[in-house]
């Protein structure tokens, strides 16, 4: 549906941390990046961009990536933990989304909601 989205963030080292190891198990690796941005996803195709940005801090974003097994969401979320993210609904599943929805969620160093899902 999208090619790429890119936030801004106010601390661009601590959002390259955050990304970096929760979205590894996922199969995301951080790309292109210097002192005003970071390029975040697959080694030849990175779809998620970082940009520095002194600006207040906005009422956050959703972002959901696909994981390819309940394991990989598992360890997103024990991942985004240890670098310092807050939990906003640890793994398992969401019946109320659909029968087999599992996902969980983390808030990264800006307030966004931040999801693995294995649909």
């Amino acid at each position: 549906m999208y090619d790429h989205l890119g936030i801004k963030v106010r601390d661009l080292a601590a959002s390259i941390r955050f990304y970096e190891a929760a979205l590894a198990p996922l199969g995301h690796v951080l790309g292109s990046h210097d002192d005003s941005y970071a390029g975040i996803g697959p080694a030849d195709a990175p779809a998620l961009w970082l940009y520095a940005s002194q600006g207040a801090k906005g009422p956050g974003t959703h972002i959901a990536f696909r994981a390819s097994s309940h394991q990989a969401v598992d360890a997103f979320y024990k991942a985004g933990l240890k670098v310092g993210a807050s939990d906003n609904g640890g793994p398992g599943p969401r019946p109320d989304y659909s029968p087999t929805y599992y996902a969980a969620f983390l808030i990264d160093p800006d307030g966004n909601n931040v999801e693995a899902v294995c649909p």
